[in-house]
């Protein structure tokens, strides 16, 4: 049966710094009808406010995957990784046997709005790793465009799961249609709505 979950039907945080909905259970919003779907543990959509960001933190046995919609993005780890991620960005992070990084916006006046990915690895235990690539505009305008797989084909970053995640910019009433080798679901169509269309979480739903 096919369900469909609207945006603004998401949990929400509010911690003055962060403003955050969450599609799945996450931190203290605790939904036992939205604990995840399959390998896919959580989608957040969050703004961070200018000067703030998320202090040194730990994972393990996570892939995350971060993708910038505006502003820009600092992170820093201790694999000796420093980036800025701005709008076009994708980032992987396998935590593997365990990660430390940190998140900032150091921007003066700007928000950083972006989504957080996490999916749940095939294997456990493995070294972490990071990897950082762009997607520019024009290879996404009005048709998707996968930036994440499990066997990095097509350029997407490598991901230690049977998942691959698109991205899309599409106009007014566009429509994209994707074969898959699964039943599709109304998650295929979240998602996609997720990460083409930046005002989701503030005036128009997901449906």
């Amino acid at each position: 049966m096919l369900q469909v979950r609207k945006g603004n039907e998401r949990g929400y945080a509010d911690h003055g710094w962060l403003k955050s909905f969450h599609t799945f259970s996450f931190a203290d919003y605790h939904d036992p009808e939205h604990m995840g779907f399959g390998s896919l543990r959580v989608i957040n959509e969050d703004r961070i406010l200018p000067g703030s960001g998320f202090g040194t933190h730990g994972h393990r046995d996570m892939e995350i995957i971060s993708y910038v919609l505006e502003g820009a993005l600092a992170h820093e780890d201790n694999m000796g990784n420093g980036s800025t991620m701005v709008p076009g960005d994708v980032q992987r992070m396998s935590a593997g046997k365990g990660v430390l990084h940190s998140e900032y916006n150091h921007s003066k006046d700007g928000v950083t709005h972006f989504l957080q990915i996490w999916i749940e690895p095939d294997v456990t235990g493995i070294r972490p790793s990071y990897e950082q690539k762009h997607f520019d505009a024009a290879s996404k305008r009005g048709r998707l465009r996968l930036i994440a797989s499990s066997d990095a084909r097509e350029g997407s970053v490598l991901i230690h799961q049977d998942a691959s995640v698109y991205a899309a910019l599409l106009d007014g009433a566009e429509r994209l249609a994707l074969e898959t080798k699964h039943a599709p679901t109304a998650l295929d169509d979240l998602l996609r709505r997720h990460i083409a269309d930046p005002e989701i979480g503030r005036e128009r739903s997901a449906t």
